[in-house]
């Protein structure tokens, strides 16, 4: 115990012990500055000045524009520009991954390759039965007044819409002979009409030109979506006279008749009605005769 405490005084004695710190000219030996020190300030003062020289070298890498002369560290600009590059990129892959989709569904109408359902030209929609007594379905005053009113306008209305739904119809593409019928067993999503060479080929009805290309086994190709999700196809055409993204009105000529690919057995025409992807029998809406 007693040597435990000798040393404890000696440390102690050590770090307490006062120094004179003295700045002499070397030549005169005249003193210009003195400093009362001991050996515990000294180690407080310097552990103080590194403790502070850290910090500050710390702030200045983090909050000043220096950092970026520092390896490892990127600017400010690059960091900006790398997010907008970020956000275009996600932009593009979403874009690139809806025109996928689309050229998928195109290349699925030109195959074949599409599940098909056989409408009723008669009843489309189905209506829904609804139980005697379940809705009252009697109108009211204010219903009356309103249906009257609206009744009294549409009457001399001169800019009614002549493309409503119950006013929509398709023309015949080209008048013939049907050579072989619309078959969902045989997966023929179409009807081939027996034309004479370069009879004109005209639209069903209004609507934008979405794909005109040659391709080897149905030739000359064009494809026109409509509204309501309605999509007609021509193909074994001599020629095409519209291309892609040209709007057309019904009636309007887009081909001519022709024998064109390889799965082509004489002059005809190749027609296709595809409704919200789902083949139709064209059919049961288009008199070919």
């Amino acid at each position: 115990m007693k040597d435990k405490k000798k040393k404890t005084k000696k440390i102690k004695r050590k770090l307490l012990d006062k120094y004179r710190l003295v700045i002499l000219n070397e030549n005169t030996f005249e003193e210009r500055l003195s400093f009362k020190l001991t050996r515990l300030n000294v180690f407080v003062l310097a552990s103080v000045t590194a403790i502070a020289l850290i910090s500050a070298t710390y702030a200045l890498i983090a909050f000043t524009p220096l950092r970026e002369y520092i390896p490892g560290y990127s600017s400010t600009a690059l960091k900006k520009k790398a997010i907008e590059l970020n956000y275009k990129t996600d932009s593009l892959q979403q874009a690139l991954a809806m025109n996928e989709r689309y050229f998928a569904s195109i290349k699925k109408v030109l195959r074949g390759d599409v599940s098909a359902i056989d409408f009723n030209k008669d009843s489309i929609i189905e209506a829904v039965k609804l139980e005697n007594g379940e809705i009252d379905l009697s109108p009211s005053i204010e219903d009356s007044l309103l249906r009257e009113k609206v009744a009294k306008e549409d009457k001399y209305n001169l800019f009614e819409s002549a493309t409503s739904a119950s006013n929509f119809v398709l023309f015949p593409p080209v008048n013939g002979t049907i050579s072989e019928p619309y078959n969902l067993k045989e997966k023929h999503y179409a009807v081939d009409i027996v034309v004479a060479k370069d009879a004109p080929i005209k639209a069903t009805a209004d609507g934008i030109v979405i794909f005109a290309e040659w391709t080897p086994t149905t030739g000359h190709v064009i494809i026109i979506e409509h509204s309501y999700g309605l999509i007609s196809v021509y193909k074994h055409n001599g020629s095409l006279t519209k291309a892609q993204g040209d709007l057309v009105k019904a009636g309007e000529v887009i081909a001519t008749a022709g024998d064109s690919g390889e799965f082509s057995t004489g002059p005809h025409l190749h027609f296709e009605l595809w409704n919200d992807g789902y083949s139709i029998n064209p059919s049961n809406f288009i008199d070919f005769q």
